[in-house]
């Protein structure tokens, strides 16, 4: 507000007053300052204050509106009649000045606080700055200046005394006339009296011909007049909103920008400039649920919380959605910075009251330091921002500072991504692998389960979290995705009466049109969508639910099967269960690794068998490995075990001769037939 009044009104200072009188804004020369180092200004304006206060019954300038006070009859104001002021010739602080005490209320203004208790803006205009300097330009006054005291009687300087209202000397306006024409006249008036009386007769015609005029326009040059003050309001307006961000206030990225490019170039060799970039955790999560309204207000309550978290000489900036930005430009050590961080942390980890409901985030901060990581702004934001995702990878909720290895790791990363393009391009190198799937008596194979694997020319054979968040990132999930699917229909093709489990990607699920994909895919293969079960994991479910629940009943309604994966690993709830129509749910391997060892995990087994069971569900368990899991998992419920107790994930090859070799496994007359140990492959 006040670099506003500055820019538009030149006002040289300006404070705001709470309703207890005290200071909690100040402005000098446009500039935020620390409101104490004005307290001198708020003593000398006391009675202004006390006068717009209603604490003074009578006051001196008949031109203001105040309150327990008629408006003077020829009183000038031309503010709203809400408005309540004074203003007063004051001597500050020792410079003479004009000052003015407004309450700070809307146009539209109902008492809704106790009288004189609202806010009070005090500005300040200290006669011998720009004030004396616009007198001189414009109205051409010669050394105009104001002094203590009267200068000495001269003809090369005339003065004016200056007091208050209430009759007070505050001292004298002095400037130099310019005198030119004495001689002139003098000469004119010795020569031609007469061409001299015809020239005034000449000129009292022509000033009055020009007074009708004037008068006449008087109205236009006021509407203009009104119009540039507007223009003005809007250029500083504009000049604000393209430096700020509109939700919360803060600076956006290009304020930021210039600032960190400022603050760089600033820096002391012994000091620390680092940057911090921002990410909110489970922000999406709130938007979804409550609604994008409580996504802005969340925005506006953290943006909040980082102001009161960083120091005076510190900038906090909004970069976008729920991105933020730090810059914290004198910082001794390291250390330093990890209590910021800290501190950031806890503020963000307390509950958020949002439109009537309590929210619960976090944040993930990466920093990046000068001259340790860089010298130039683009250098420390790539490098922060690296951190950031770090401190996501590693769990979120906590800081990361940047280091050479996660750079390494990025340059991998674009490596993989080349190289997977080829092998996409190609076909070689990738291949699928299936994992039979059995029933709970471990004696028929039910289905299977399309792995993907990458045998890599250098770096031997990679696991799909080798490549797949790589896939994701860069674009090629879908190509990928499909290529799997394809594959996997034209063995399943040659085993109709077992299903197929593919894996969908959660990037892929968000995709427009990956429902019309996979089953012009799945038809394509000559396989019907009733042979294939979807696997998904459980974070689609809360991002995009409603473009990822119209993809859900878009398949299920042409016959695909859809099963959670890794149920009771990550946003395990009854209330997504029944929003998003499933067919099957896969208990985690690390809590069927825990039976036998953990009595708790025997417990949370039975109760996700218990829910899926109640849901209409079947329940798979994976990664059975032992007999004593197998019998556990028997006695709890489960339709469907998976794991290397019955079998490895095989190839193409190698899982033909597996079923040749268990052939009776699809028949279930043969079931007695076989004796179980034949199906144990080994671990």
């Amino acid at each position: 507000m006040g670099t506003w009044l500055n820019y538009v009104f030149n006002h040289e200072v300006d404070i705001i007053l709470d309703g207890q009188d005290r200071a909690v804004y100040a402005m000098k020369e446009g500039v935020r300052v620390d409101p104490k180092t004005l307290a001198q200004v708020q003593k000398d304006v006391a009675p202004l204050i006390a006068e717009v206060r209603g604490k003074v019954r009578t006051a001196a300038n008949p031109h203001e509106r105040l309150p327990n006070r008629k408006l003077h009859p020829q009183s000038t104001v031309r503010t709203s009649p809400n408005a309540v002021h004074a203003t007063d010739l004051v001597n500050i602080d020792g410079r003479l000045a004009a000052a003015s005490v407004m309450r700070m209320i809307p146009d539209s203004y109902y008492a809704s606080e106790a009288p004189g208790t609202e806010p009070l803006l005090i500005s300040v205009r200290y006669l011998n700055t720009s004030l004396m300097n616009r007198l001189q330009r414009e109205r051409g006054i010669v050394d105009a200046r104001v002094t203590k005291l009267p200068p000495k009687e001269t003809p090369d300087a005339y003065s004016v005394a200056l007091s208050s209202w209430h009759g007070k000397p505050i001292g004298y306006f002095t400037w130099r006339p310019e005198m030119p024409g004495k001689g002139i006249l003098r000469s004119v008036l010795l020569h031609g009296g007469a061409a001299i009386a015809a020239l005034l007769g000449l000129l009292a015609v022509l000033i009055g011909s020009v007074g009708r005029l004037m008068s006449r326009d008087a109205k236009s040059i006021a509407c203009l007049e009104d119009a540039r003050l507007e223009l003005q309001a809007s250029e500083a307006q504009a000049l604000y909103l393209a430096n700020h961000d509109a939700l919360t206030g803060l600076p956006n990225r290009a304020s930021f920008s210039r600032f960190v490019d400022e603050a760089i170039g600033a820096a002391r060799s012994d000091a620390l400039l680092a940057v911090m970039l921002i990410d909110l955790d489970r922000f999406k999560q709130v938007n979804d649920t409550l609604g994008h309204l409580a996504g802005d207000k969340l925005i506006q309550a953290v943006a909040a919380r980082l102001v009161r978290c960083i120091g005076d000489h510190d900038v906090v900036a909004r970069l976008g959605g729920d991105e933020f930005a730090i810059c914290l430009p004198e910082r001794r050590a390291c250390d330093d910075l990890a209590v910021a961080a800290n501190a950031i942390l806890d503020e963000l980890r307390k509950p958020f009251e949002i439109m009537g409901s309590i929210v619960h985030v976090g944040g993930s901060i990466g920093i990046a330091m000068s001259p340790d990581h860089g010298v130039e702004r683009t250098e420390l934001l790539r490098k922060a921002d690296i951190a950031m995702y770090k401190a996501k990878e590693d769990g979120r909720n906590d800081y990361r500072f940047f280091t050479g290895e996660m750079d390494e790791s990025i340059a991998r990363r674009h490596v993989i991504e080349d190289e997977l393009r080829a092998a996409l391009r190609s076909g070689e190198g990738l291949f699928l692998e299936y994992q039979p799937k059995l029933d709970a008596t471990g004696r028929r194979i039910s289905g299977l389960e399309a792995l993907v694997r990458w045998q890599h020319p250098t770096r031997g054979r990679l696991t799909p979290e080798a490549f797949i968040p790589v896939a994701e990132e860069c674009g090629l999930i879908d190509g990928l995705a499909e290529w799997v699917l394809t594959e996997a229909c034209s063995v399943a093709r040659h085993w109709p009466a077992l299903s197929m489990a593919v894996n969908i990607s959660p990037v892929q699920f968000r995709t427009a049109g990956v429902a019309d994909t996979i089953r012009s895919t799945v038809l394509a293969a000559g396989v019907k969508p009733e042979q294939i079960e979807l696997e998904v994991t459980e974070s689609i479910l809360v991002e995009d639910d409603e473009v990822v629940k119209a993809a859900l009943e878009d398949l299920r309604a042409s016959g695909f099967r859809i099963a959670l994966d890794d149920f009771g690993t990550g946003y395990s709830s009854l209330s997504y269960l029944k929003k998003f129509k499933v067919d099957r749910i896969k208990i985690d391997k690390s809590f069927v690794k825990r039976l036998g060892h953990d009595p708790e995990a025997i417990a949370i087994v039975q109760a996700v068998v218990a829910l899926g069971h109640a849901m209409a569900l079947s329940v798979t368990a994976e990664g059975v490995e032992t007999e004593e899991q197998e019998s556990l998992l028997q006695v709890a419920g489960c339709n469907e075990l998976q794991g290397f107790l019955f079998s490895k994930a095989l190839s193409e090859r190698d899982l033909y001769a597996f079923c040749r070799e268990h052939r009776g496994l699809f028949d279930d007359t043969e079931l007695g037939a076989r004796a179980r140990p034949q199906l144990r492959f080994g671990t």
